[in-house]
């Protein structure tokens, strides 16, 4: 008899899916697999995985900086303003 110690909140289903890859994406894909010894597969698995966790910190990152500026939190700072002192900034980062 077994007992499930914990219940699968949901099960995961591997689908196929087809991706249409430039051919020198490719190569560099299948070049890639045959010298790590990875699947082609797996390596997308893996960019793709790495991939929409970093879209999906972005987002949270956006979403935040816009309910800042929208509270009134943090003041947006004026694009062109933001060019015109960029330089004095990098020299004293520099100096210090």
């Amino acid at each position: 008899m077994e007992i499930a110690l914990t219940v699968p909140q949901r099960v995961s289903k591997l689908t196929a899916m087809v991706v249409h890859l430039k051919p020198e994406t490719e190569s560099r894909l299948q070049e890639l697999a045959a010298t790590t010894g990875r699947a082609p597969d797996e390596l997308i698995e893996d960019a793709m995985t790495g991939y929409l966790a970093e879209l999906t910190q972005l987002r949270n990152t956006l979403d935040s900086r816009y309910d800042e500026i929208k509270s009134g939190r943090v003041k947006p700072v004026d694009g062109e303003e933001a060019f015109v002192q960029l330089p004095q900034k990098s020299q004293d980062r520099r100096r210090s």
